[in-house]
């Protein structure tokens, strides 16, 4: 992948002494950079980078300040900046890529908060046919994450995560800690966090795919890994996916093991993978153990279950299943839940006050509950709000927040489930359309 922010400063003296259009071999690629003729715009197979955006931006977070008026109905209790306030985050994955911020009402409800950027980049992967792949751009779970009073997101055009710190009075105050640091890999798309570890793991999907760990300061992130955690799957930056892509890192509950899926791609005889690299002596062993569990091939989200070693994950080719560990970290099914009407149920988050799991699509507009325990499906809520399908989800308390990207023509929403009856009660009470959002909106989180 070419790394425009290297060479951004001997275009800009090219561009000084040039008053018409420049194209640049690169090397043996079989492709050229582009630079357009007043000199503040290059590309590069098909990618366009305002220069002055990138020179002035690149590295530095920048908060926008309080957005309002966002579509969906607005909060009838809306969150002052208290103590105990709540939000809800994820990321545009636009070019300038940010952080959005949307307060959390006593009630559940949402309105706007914050846009702030990361100093990086975001970046879509590719279709089969090499179209940018929205809205499931990046093929992922976990795109954001918060432990604490830290968020800490992916840039995948720029191959870093960037570290906040949130106010502890108003959630969608994000402060950026340090500068953007490097995956050691391509198109990071899911970030684990530990707090007992104090190191933040990203999962890398591109060509230099595997994940690598970072320390976690009051400063920022720090450089922890030398060598990245490689999976060769034999992608491209972007990646084509969705199929025999990474899908999500994260710690199982005591932070002892790093687990990581990995989709297969049955069409190709390809089986995913559940990584486990465990915790040694307060560090992420280098050396995984590996398994494909029988009956999954396209493994994708997951949910922790509590009091449980088990894992609930959901397979893109079929629905949702709950895997069971061994001593020596080998995956193998223990409940499986078909879903019949399922084009591509990719994440999950488990609900404390249901007791249970949900599970999304990206292509129909449903919130699906399993029992993790039976696979029983509990409930399938077809929603009418006109979204396309949701993705990311995230369970806080009473409440089940999922985001939708939207696309050209439906504007990006979350939509949000009340789930304080218990199990089989869910009820949509909202679906926001924050203010500012794109199509390419990925990732969600809870603080």
């Amino acid at each position: 992948m070419v790394r425009f922010t290297s060479v951004f400063t001997c275009l800009a003296l090219l561009f000084a002494t040039s008053a018409v259009p420049v194209t640049i071999p690169l090397g043996t690629t079989g492709q050229s950079l582009s630079v357009s003729e007043d000199g503040k715009t290059i590309s590069v197979d098909g990618r366009s980078i305002n220069l002055d955006q990138a020179l002035n931006a690149r590295g530095v977070c920048k908060h926008e300040g309080k957005k309002h008026h966002g579509k969906g109905g607005a909060s009838s209790n809306s969150t002052a900046a208290t103590p105990g306030a709540k939000a809800i985050y994820f990321i545009t994955n636009a070019a300038e890529n940010s952080v959005v911020a949307l307060n959390v009402a006593t009630d559940g409800t949402l309105s706007d908060g914050s846009i702030t950027t990361t100093g990086g980049a975001g970046l879509s992967g590719v279709d089969s046919t090499g179209a940018p792949a929205a809205p499931d751009s990046l093929f992922s779970q976990g795109a954001v994450k918060t432990a604490g009073n830290f968020l800490v997101a992916v840039n995948p055009g720029s191959n870093t995560l960037s570290m906040f710190s949130i106010s502890p009075t108003d959630p969608t105050q994000l402060t950026c800690l340090g500068s953007p640091q490097s995956t050691l890999g391509d198109f990071p798309v899911s970030v684990s966090l530990s707090t007992k570890l104090s190191v933040a793991c990203v999962a890398n999907s591109g060509a230099r795919a595997g994940v690598a760990c970072l320390s976690m300061t009051a400063n920022g992130l720090a450089p922890l890994d030398t060598a990245l955690r490689p999976f060769a799957i034999g992608q491209t930056t972007p990646p084509s996916g969705p199929e025999n892509t990474v899908s999500q890192t994260f710690f199982n509950a005591d932070d002892s093991a790093l687990l990581t899926t990995v989709k297969g791609n049955p069409a190709v005889n390809n089986t995913g993978f559940l990584s486990v690299f465990p915790v040694a002596n307060g560090a992420v062993s280098m050396q995984e153990a590996r398994s494909s569990p029988a009956g999954t091939a396209v493994l994708f989200g997951t949910a922790l279950l509590p009091n449980s070693n088990n894992i609930f994950v959901t397979d893109a080719s079929f629905g949702s299943a709950t895997l069971s560990l061994n001593a020596q970290n080998i995956a193998s099914v223990v409940a499986k839940t078909p879903i019949a009407d399922q084009k591509a149920t990719c994440w999950a988050a488990f609900s404390d006050v249901t007791g249970t799991a949900f599970v999304t699509d990206v292509a129909v507009n449903h919130l699906v509950e399993v029992d993790t325990v039976t696979g029983t499906l509990i409930k399938e809520l077809n929603s009418t709000n006109g979204n396309p399908g949701m993705i990311d989800l995230v369970s806080a308390g009473n409440f089940v927040y999922a985001l939708s990207p939207g696309n050209a023509s439906v504007k990006a929403a979350v939509a949000v489930f009340d789930v304080s009856g218990g199990r089989g009660t869910a009820k949509e009470i909202q679906n926001f359309n924050p203010s500012g959002v794109p199509d390419s909106a990925q990732g969600m989180a809870f603080i």
